[in-house]
């Protein structure tokens, strides 16, 4: 039986809303275009950079910083868009995918899943959680 996938918009959005809330804490303490804060998680070093500030959104990158012994296309980079008004945080890109779709047909070309957007929120909460709990933030780290 081949059924149609269709978006959990309830699932999603509560996935934004505790991204968000996980994010903040984390975020640089200004909010300026270029303000870095950097997370060093096990052996690893991640920067969140914010890259636009508005008044109702900031833009901020996440990525893995330094030498690292995996590819580039396997390093963790994400663009994620914060909503203050609605209290949202949603991925807005992620590895080489500039622009997430809801849905994705499936089989693609690209071979992404059918909720590769849903997929990648997730990830994002995953790696919140960690580094909620076993991140050190130390700016003389980089």
């Amino acid at each position: 039986m081949n059924s149609r996938y269709s978006v959990d918009l309830s699932s999603l959005m509560r996935l934004y809303e505790t991204n968000y809330a996980k994010l903040l804490p984390l975020l640089p303490r200004s909010d300026g275009v270029g303000d870095e804060r950097f997370y060093r998680v096990c052996d690893d070093v991640y920067c969140l950079k914010i890259i636009e500030s508005t008044r109702y959104t900031t833009m901020i990158s996440l990525e893995l910083q330094g030498e690292q012994s995996v590819a580039d296309y396997l390093s963790p980079s994400l663009t994620i868009r914060l909503y203050h008004d609605a209290k949202v945080a949603e991925v807005c890109s992620a590895q080489q995918i500039s622009r997430l779709k809801p849905i994705y047909d499936y089989p693609n070309l690209r071979m992404h899943q059918k909720d590769e957007k849903h997929q990648v929120n997730r990830f994002l909460g995953d790696w919140l959680n960690h580094c909620l709990r076993h991140g050190i933030s130390n700016q003389s780290v980089c």
